[in-house]
């Protein structure tokens, strides 16, 4: 919808009567009823660092893990994955795991 076009002149006029009469067109605002009246803004906690460790995980099919080896072991992971496809059923594979340190 549009807005009533204000006539800022005549708006000064009145005001300029109203002040040459006596009479104060600006209500002074109560700023120490506001001070009161704020409350103090909550400070969010600091979030911990999560320290996390890598791993390899070796799987079967059901997404079960079987084994754990460290990050730098993968060739060890690969050819327990090998092992275990071999003689069972279901194929195994790798794959990162990522573990919460808890120090």
């Amino acid at each position: 919808m549009a807005r009533k076009v204000l006539n800022r002149k005549e708006l000064r006029a009145e005001t300029e009567a109203a002040d040459k009469a006596g009479e104060k067109s600006v209500k002074p605002k109560d700023t120490a009823a506001k001070k009161q009246t704020k409350q103090p803004k909550a400070r969010s906690k600091d979030t911990k660092e999560v320290r996390m460790r890598a791993y390899w995980g070796v799987f079967n099919q059901s997404l079960k893990r079987v084994a754990l080896f460290d990050h730098c072991d993968r060739k060890a992971a690969d050819k327990k994955a090998a092992e275990l496809s071999q003689s069972g059923k279901s194929p195994h594979f790798v794959q990162p795991v990522k573990e919460i340190i808890e120090e």
